[in-house]
């Protein structure tokens, strides 16, 4: 039957230093909670590069296609109108005037498109149930996951290996 250990920590050099130990010995960490961004642990216990830079390309499409053919519609096709000498009778005349809402709405669709990805691929948004184990780790503490099923240790093994690298509280659930 496998087991989750967690091992707290008090600072995030010990947890660093610690989890390049783990993983060295052939301990695989499932998951480190830490109130702030621990720089240079996700290729340490195996966070592949994440792929949200194509959904804000994607969302950045789709705010630059919105607001073109929204312009395109307004101001040529519905109801062209001539306001300051432009041009109303084709979308590249009238283009140098697009330009800034078109980098205004390309930016907010993907600023909104990001925000909503994000919450929903890390569960954040409200009524979410929270994957945090200990709510100390949003303050001051940091922790280090490893499930029993993925290690090719004992139990009390990983629990020696975990106190060897500077953990302050370890537990298992």
């Amino acid at each position: 039957m496998s087991k989750i250990i967690y091992a707290m920590y008090d600072d995030d050099a010990v947890l660093y230093e610690g989890a390049k130990k783990l993983v060295s010995k052939g301990i695989k960490i499932g998951d480190v909670f830490s109130p702030f961004p621990i720089h240079g642990i996700d290729p340490i216990i195996g966070v592949r590069k994440t792929r949200l830079a194509i959904c804000a390309f994607i969302y950045g499409l789709f705010g630059m296609s919105l607001a073109l053919s929204g312009m395109y519609y307004f101001n040529i096709s519905d109801w062209p109108m001539n306001i300051g000498g432009k041009p109303n009778f084709t979308l590249l005349q009238n283009l140098p005037a697009f330009i800034p809402i078109t980098f205004e709405l390309t930016v907010l669709c993907t600023a909104h498109g990001m925000a909503i990805t994000y919450f929903l691929r890390n569960k954040t948004l409200p009524g979410m149930e929270a994957k945090n184990p200990d709510p100390r780790t949003t303050d001051d503490k940091f922790m280090v996951q490893i499930n029993t099923a993925d290690v090719a240790m004992d139990e009390e093994s990983i629990v020696t290996e975990l106190k060897s690298t500077g953990a302050i509280e370890i537990t298992k659930r």
